[in-house]
């Protein structure tokens, strides 16, 4: 066998793969030999070894638990198909498939949503046409699914009126490509325009099937709640491009009638998200901050009167003023109060909020992070407001569904029994940083001897709106790899993250690359300081935000010996008209780029680029629209004209997520080869 230049694994000769071919059982056997022998692909199966779920849902009654599964491939990783089970919370009995299909015939089912009686269930699937998401219900108690709509296009979120008597959910027709900036883009040829798809509200009566789009066809509506009466929905919306103007929404009142009459009520100064109406119809609670990504919901918790005309900022209340925590989730409970789950420096919690006093009031802190299938912190709730359903991990634990009392929940599967971490432990570490107090997770290598000295990668969170928690990583996560390889990792959270309130995230206005990194430089020496660390040994690597600050950090340091940079930015003003969603940093640097120039090239990687030293590995995927492929083609070029060591590699049809499995495994493969070859 020879070594791979490439991955640092082992290949395969000509003849053995002929053999192979010849004999299947060889072909096992060979298998089963280079897994024996490759302690990396060890580590990156157990990346994808853990059953992970998509969602779970609470009965209202909280007698029930729905929740989806992925469904993985011959490779381990998820493969788009989906599955949907059900089961009872107490009776312990074996949980029941639901599904609109014949068979065992896989397909992608799941946004599970229950009636308000506990009785039914509404789901989306592709059973009739593979790739066309429809809308179904169930009988919870059995029986078949009934087919609600025949449309072409995109489904998202339905949710029930709580009369029981219709289903909302968010629909694109004729959509070519899932919604959101993180999938890869659709090529565009020949003359470009600003084209997009509008994403409305749609509501479907049960009884009848009667399928209506009912907000208006030049408004991109994001997220949606019932208001009590059945009558009005709060939505937030924008008109034009979905995936850009999300950073400029707006919180309206929508009329669930024929008319769809929309009223605006109020005007985020910055990002807006989560709107929920309080039980007794006269406000609504949402979440509001500075947010860098969609999915990544952050910030602190406001209300405002329902119906109370064209609403202004002076007339939302902050209910969570100096918040030293960012929340991801909100909830109304029945006597009057907001639930809310988030943040807490790298912790997770749930706590309560008194709108009339903002006394908060936390239920449950922990190491670890829950979710119903949402990005952050977030659970499903009963309707008595204290009964939750989760989905449960840590750094090391796999996924599970728990259920119960909020801190008090009991474990409802045992999909990953067997599953144990390729790496090694992780710790909360603490340091100062220009009087700031950061966090971040320091992960041990595998099979770790505390004699020995080892190198570090220091891996950079995307964002900068979010926050590495101690949460089970998702597939095709490199930075575990590289522990799983022999590495510490330490996982920072510097300025700009989620966790310590809204002053802490908005500290990197306006700053990007300056006070970030000098948290993260304090954060080496703390880490150096806990643990037996090579300081001549030290990686930096990343992904989106954390590309950028690779990139970044490469210039401003000769301290790290190699990089990897994923989807960065090398050049924020050429950035600025390249990227599908240049409405986000408007917030971060004051000004567009053609106002005020001067703020975007001094957070350049490419301004100060003659700095480079270190060899650097680029990674990105060639639709991305978030960090486009130019970005990193531009670093490379520069590394490349200053005979800088460098690689550079595209991978096709990817977008700033990649979702092809193999080539995940290759970026983790490429990664751990490129530390390897300069820190061993």
């Amino acid at each position: 066998m020879l070594t791979c230049v490439i991955c640092g694994s082992f290949c395969i000769s000509a003849q053995q793969k002929t053999n192979a071919k010849r004999n299947p059982r060889a072909s096992a056997q060979v298998a089963e030999k280079l897994r024996a022998i490759t302690p990396l692909d060890a580590v990156i199966d157990s990346l994808f070894a853990a059953h992970t779920f998509a969602q779970c849902a609470i009965s209202p009654d909280g007698k029930k638990i729905a929740w989806v599964e992925n469904l993985v491939g011959k490779d381990g990783a998820p493969d788009g198909n989906t599955t949907i089970y059900l089961s009872d919370r107490e009776a312990g009995t074996p949980p029941k498939r639901i599904s609109a299909a014949t068979g065992s015939l896989p397909r992608a089912e799941g946004n599970v949503a229950w009636s308000p009686d506990s009785k039914q269930i509404a789901f989306l699937s592709d059973a009739v046409k593979a790739g066309q998401l429809q809308l179904y219900v169930v009988n919870a108690a059995g029986g078949p699914a009934k087919k609600l709509t025949n449309v072409k296009g995109l489904f998202a979120s339905p949710g029930w009126s709580p009369d029981g008597k219709r289903i909302a959910a968010l629909f694109t027709e004729n959509a070519i490509r899932a919604a959101g900036p993180l999938v890869a883009e659709a090529p565009e040829t020949g003359e470009i325009k600003d084209t997009y798809f509008e994403q409305r509200l749609a509501v479907v009566d049960v009884a009848s099937g009667e399928f209506r789009q009912i907000s208006p066809a030049d408004m991109y509506v994001y997220e949606y709640d019932w208001a009590p009466d059945s009558l009005h929905f709060a939505v937030t919306a924008a008109h034009g491009n979905g995936d850009d103007n999300w950073y400029i929404a707006q919180l309206y009142s929508l009329d669930a009638g024929p008319l769809g009459l929309m009223k605006p009520l109020y005007k985020p100064p910055l990002q807006i998200a989560m709107p929920a109406w309080s039980p007794d119809g006269k406000s609504i609670a949402f979440i509001a901050g500075l947010m860098s990504d969609e999915p990544s919901v952050g910030g602190d918790i406001y209300t405002i009167p329902a119906m109370g005309g064209a609403a202004t900022a002076a007339e939302a209340t902050n209910v969570t003023p100096e918040m030293k925590a960012t929340a991801n989730w909100l909830a109304w409970t029945p006597d009057g109060k907001i639930l809310f789950a988030g943040s807490v420096e790298g912790d997770a919690q749930v706590a309560t909020v008194d709108p009339s006093n903002h006394q908060i009031s936390q239920l449950w802190r922990g190491s670890e992070q829950l979710s119903a299938g949402l990005w952050g912190t977030n659970l499903s709730l009963a309707a008595d407001g204290k009964t939750s359903a989760v989905i449960r991990s840590s750094l090391s634990d796999p996924p599970e569904i728990w259920a119960g009392g909020i801190g008090y929940w009991r474990q409802v599967t045992e999909r990953n029994a067997a599953v144990k971490p390729g790496w090694g432990e992780s710790r909360s570490i603490r340091w100062k940083s220009d009087g700031y107090d950061v966090q971040g997770w320091l992960t041990y290598p595998k099979d770790f001897d505390p004699a020995k000295k080892y190198p570090m990668i220091v891996l950079v969170h995307g964002g900068p709106g979010a926050a590495v928690q101690s949460e089970w990583p998702r597939d095709g996560e490199f930075g575990l790899a590289l522990a799983g390889a022999g590495y510490f990792v330490l996982h920072p959270n510097p300025r700009g993250s989620f966790g310590q309130g809204e002053a802490f995230t908005q500290a990197n206005v306006r700053d990007f690359g300056y006070g970030d990194f000098r948290d993260i430089l304090a954060g080496v020496d703390e880490a150096l300081r806990v643990a037996p660390i090579d300081p001549n040994r030290l990686g930096l690597a990343g992904w989106s935000y954390g590309g950028y600050m690779t990139m970044w950090g490469v210039t401003q340091t000769s301290r790290f010996k190699a990089a990897m940079a994923g989807a960065g930015i090398a050049n924020w003003l050429s950035y600025y008209g390249e990227n599908k969603i240049d409405q986000w940093m408007i917030p971060f640097f004051g000004k567009s780029v053609y106002d005020d120039p001067e703020v975007y090239a001094k957070s350049s990687p490419i301004t100060f680029i003659k700095n480079v030293k270190t060899p650097t590995l680029i990674i990105v995927g060639d639709s991305d629209g978030e960090c486009p492929t130019p970005q990193s083609y531009e670093f490379w070029h520069a590394l490349k004209s200053l005979g800088v060591e460098t690689q550079f590699v595209v991978y096709e049809h990817e977008g700033h997520m990649f979702v092809k499995p193999e080539h995940m495994r290759d970026r983790i493969r490429r990664t751990v080869a490129w530390f390897d070859a300069h820190l061993r």
